[in-house]
């Protein structure tokens, strides 16, 4: 499988910003259909936040709206989430998601079950 590392985390005051990165190896994100960011509190589950799809169309869970953007950089393997605006309760460890093989010849795919997680990055907002 393809191995997903996120790193950026860390504290921050309120209302501050912070950009997590994933990093991919092992393959490319290219053949990943979905790419996605979700996050979990402590006692709590594990929420989608947003996810980039494989050609470039983009979706947001409503927690995400308005404050995070997502995005894939294919050159650098890599997938950030950019927060903005943050508060004290987007605390939680956020993880970085692969989902969908796509092996595509063109923009003509074929898909196959695969996903796989990263080991979390801890983001805590606090003053």
């Amino acid at each position: 499988q393809v191995k997903l590392v996120e790193s950026g985390g860390t504290l921050v005051q309120p209302g501050g910003s912070l950009r997590l990165s994933c990093v991919a190896s092992g393959g490319s994100i290219e053949n990943i259909y979905a790419m996605g960011w979700y996050r979990q509190a402590p006692g709590k589950q594990r929420e989608r936040l947003a996810r980039a799809m494989r050609g470039g169309p983009t979706h947001y869970d409503n927690s995400a709206k308005g404050r995070f953007t997502i995005s894939r950089d294919n050159a650098k393997n890599t997938v950030t989430l950019q927060m903005n605006s943050l508060k004290p309760e987007d605390t939680a460890v956020y993880y970085c998601n692969a989902d969908r093989w796509a092996n595509c010849s063109a923009e003509l795919c074929s898909f196959f079950d695969y996903n796989t997680w990263g080991q979390g990055t801890q983001v805590t907002v606090s003053s």
